[in-house]
């Protein structure tokens, strides 16, 4: 069994808390109606979740002194992007966020137009599913505020997160090549949801993905989409690259990734 067959295996099994679900699991991981039996759970641990701490409950916000003095990278360092490159030289003017998919109004907007729009700053945990977890203080502008804006139709459901980051290993932007992410409109418009563009009260660090990041603070590390360029609003999922909502979630990790 490949490698990446007993890690897929091993994260679903993690997220749908089924007793006894790792033992043996050389052995069940190569059973696809097991594999399917723990994505569908995933989703019973969410709606677990939202009964037990409320739809509403906040991550656990901490002090100035909790701050750690190198808030670490995690994933992609540098987007191996000419495009990327091409922003990044010119300190992001050229840049605009595209909002579209299931709205009334898409737009665009500038680093200076969401910087002019409300802010919230929040002193978070990032809990990587490596296992490792720092805390930074985030400064950005609410999502729920960006949709508000646009007005998302009735069917809308999810929010889709699309990156300046490829990760096939080439330096191309192509459709389809490029890191995203989504999550459930209902987490799109919690208070700790933000686009954020600043992290300890400077401009977002490259490695840490500038000029724009996703910051869903009730989830892990691999959700927090970084180089954001682009948000879709859609009704589903599985028209979309690998179907399964992200791209490590095509490769076989959860999609929903509460802590």
């Amino acid at each position: 069994m490949s490698a990446m067959a007993r890690r897929r295996f091993l994260r679903l099994a993690a997220g749908s808390i089924l007793p006894g679900a790792l033992a043996g699991c050389d052995r069940l991981a190569a059973s696809e109606p097991v594999n399917d039996t723990l994505r569908a759970a995933q989703f019973l641990s969410q709606r677990a979740q939202a009964l037990v701490t409320g739809r509403d409950a906040m991550a656990q916000e901490f002090t100035e002194d909790d701050i750690a003095d190198v808030f670490r990278s995690n994933g992609t360092a540098m987007p191996d992007s000419r495009l990327y490159r091409q922003l990044l030289a010119d300190r992001f003017r050229g840049w605009r966020l595209q909002v579209g998919g299931l709205v009334a109004r898409p737009a665009q907007y500038s680093l200076a137009d969401l910087q002019a729009m409300p802010s919230r700053t929040q002193i978070t945990r990032h809990d990587c599913v490596e296992g490792w977890s720092v805390i930074g203080k985030w400064t950005g502008v609410p999502l729920r505020h960006v949709l508000a804006l646009v007005q998302p139709r009735p069917a809308a459901r999810y929010v889709v997160f699309h990156c300046a980051d490829p990760m096939d290993g080439s330096d191309v932007q192509a459709p389809g090549s490029t890191y995203y992410e989504s999550i459930a409109l209902d987490e799109a418009v919690h208070p700790q949801t933000i686009l954020a563009y600043g992290l300890n009260d400077e401009p977002l660090p490259v490695k840490n993905g500038a000029p724009l990041r996703l910051r869903v603070e009730r989830q892990l590390g691999y959700k927090q989409a970084k180089y954001l360029m682009r948000i879709d609003v859609v009704e589903r999922l599985e028209n979309i690259r690998g179907g399964k909502g992200g791209y490590w979630e095509d490769q076989g990790y959860e999609w929903y990734a509460g802590i």
